[in-house]
């Protein structure tokens, strides 16, 4: 069986033929003092979506750390000879099977992507993932490996787990890093319902499931935590489409709510996108799919002066343009070296 370490050594062969492009921008005064420079990527949106986007420039885009307004080096159009993006569909395996004709909405938006992006594809089970296809420029080739979810429960699924494994596998290169996750976003490895506040199965470390509310209910997993944080640390964007599962779980509404609100949370922090119709199965995902298509193809990479402290970490900035109906996504927090600490400095 395939395994997510198999992405490792294909990111690190994608970068020795060239098809991992590097931003492409001026490295003078790299940094100022008392400041280092970091890079996110963002995304300019319309407030509706018949509004026209413009163009973003350094002077319409404001970067704060707190209350401090940082310095802007450039925003650079993701587009042309910085186009490169590397895309991983995530799938669950514990996905209802009725999601089979949505599928071709999926295998119809992997062949439309233009030849600067790279395409992954994998299934998410046991608290890792399986590859179905590592990343390749041949679309026709990812798109064959998208198959039906197996619909069935392993002995640890958490979509969150999944999603930390592929993160923390995949090498940092200055190109565009994004996931689309397709499932409901149930926790069953914690089991976190109602009748079960005792200690939880473990994976990788200690865990206890948290007390009860004054209802006596679950709680959002806390692995989503975990994978929004792993995904902000290492500039990872994650969008979601929700699609029911299997089980008592996926038929539970609090655990397929509480399930949207993990992965809405992921998708929200980390600057990308989450997409559902209540806890309803869609009869397509191609409006969906419309949606990020334009999210992807409107993305920009921001660089600026951040205060570095004295560790490297994660630091909360906010982003924001005073262009009227426009609105910029991005991830809530970016990663800042520590003081003459290089910026592609190895994140622990």
């Amino acid at each position: 069986m395939k395994s997510y370490r198999l992405l490792l050594g294909c990111v690190i062969a994608l970068g020795a033929l060239g098809l991992g492009a590097r931003i492409v921008y001026s490295q003078d005064n790299a940094s100022t003092p008392g400041t280092v420079q970091v890079h996110m990527v963002i995304t300019d949106e319309a407030v509706r979506d018949n509004t026209d986007l413009p163009i973003l420039r350094p002077e319409n885009v404001q970067v704060k750390q707190g209350k401090n307004l940082l310095k802007m080096d450039h925003v650079i159009p993701a587009r042309g000879e910085n186009a490169e993006l590397q895309f991983f569909i995530l799938i669950d395996d514990t996905c209802d099977s009725s999601i089979g004709n949505s599928l071709n909405d999926l295998r119809d938006f992997i062949n439309a992507q233009p030849t600067t992006t790279t395409v992954g594809v994998g299934y998410m089970s046991n608290a890792t993932i399986q590859i179905a296809q590592n990343f390749t420029s041949d679309h026709a080739l990812a798109a064959k490996a998208v198959r039906l979810p197996r619909g069935t429960l392993s002995a640890m699924d958490s979509p969150y787990l999944s999603l930390i494994s592929l993160i923390k596998g995949w090498p940092e290169q200055k190109v565009r890093r994004e996931v689309l996750m397709v499932t409901d976003g149930i926790d069953r490895l914690r089991g976190e319902r109602s009748s079960n506040y005792q200690y939880s199965p473990t994976y990788s470390r200690a865990y206890r499931a948290p007390p009860p509310g004054p209802t006596g209910m679950a709680t959002m997993s806390v692995d989503a935590d975990s994978a929004s944080t792993a995904g902000q640390r290492y500039g990872v964007i994650v969008h979601g489409i929700y699609s029911p599962g299997v089980g008592r779980a996926g038929r539970n509404a609090w655990e397929a709510n509480l399930g949207q609100s993990g992965v809405a949370k992921i998708t929200d922090e980390t600057g990308g996108e989450y997409f559902a119709l209540g806890i309803q199965s869609q009869l397509s995902f191609k409006p969906y799919l419309e949606r990020l298509q334009k999210i992807l193809d409107n993305q920009y990479y921001l660089v600026f002066q951040a205060t570095p402290k004295k560790k490297a970490g994660l630091q909360r900035v906010t982003i924001s343009t005073e262009i009227a109906d426009v609105e910029i996504a991005a991830a809530d927090n970016v990663w800042v070296p520590a003081a003459n600490e290089p910026s592609g400095a190895k994140k622990e």
